[in-house]
């Protein structure tokens, strides 16, 4: 089931945009030639929690987003993403975003893969509190992260590394991995990279 990641004063730009995903999951599915239940059922979540999604309703979590990325094959920012304009400003704090319901984690999406290129690009907000665990992703997915400002433990989830303002660290995406802010503030910005 999809997680309800509203909370008093949230901002309506921490919410994924539900008429892209809506339209980017219904877009998917047909051309994968794969049932409803059937992409509910690699996804792990209710066939009514995706018909919803396809429908516009609901507000994801980020794990369930990636979860049926998985299923459906296809990158992160393929279901997030809007067009986009041939020159674009995202201001700090704006752009499409996604809460995780593990931890305090909140990813923007600043750059979908455009055709030809096999990367997403995303700014990072973190604070202190329980790691962000991802499952695998794609096979052959590497992710970049480039830490901002702050501390976090970054990597293979069974041997992350502690990185601190400025450090860079690549790691395959395609095993579990995990994310967690060690100081308040913690910034960062991934790069996910699709073979």
């Amino acid at each position: 089931m999809a997680a309800d990641n509203t909370s008093p004063g949230a901002d309506p730009e921490d919410h994924p945009p539900m008429a892209v995903i809506a339209a980017s999951l219904r877009r998917e599915r047909a051309h994968s030639g794969l049932s409803l239940t059937e992409v509910a059922r690699r996804a792990g979540i209710a066939k009514s929690t995706l018909s919803q999604l396809e429908s516009g309703a609901g507000n994801p979590s980020l794990e369930t987003l990636w979860a049926l990325c998985v299923a459906l094959k296809v990158p992160f920012a393929q279901l997030v993403a809007r067009p986009e304009p041939k020159v674009q400003v995202i201001r700090a704090g704006e752009g499409p975003a996604v809460i995780s319901s593990q931890a305090d984690y909140r990813a923007i999406l600043l750059s979908s893969c455009p055709p030809g290129a096999r990367r997403d690009l995303y700014f990072i907000a973190a604070e202190p509190g329980p790691q962000r665990a991802s499952d695998p992703h794609m096979p052959g997915v590497v992710e970049h992260v480039v830490l901002n400002t702050g501390r976090a433990m970054v990597g293979v989830a069974n041997d992350p590394v502690e990185l601190y303002a400025g450090d860079y660290i690549a790691y395959p995406g395609d095993v579990p991995h995990t994310f967690q802010a060690l100081e308040p503030g913690t910034r960062a910005v991934l790069i996910s990279e699709h073979t």
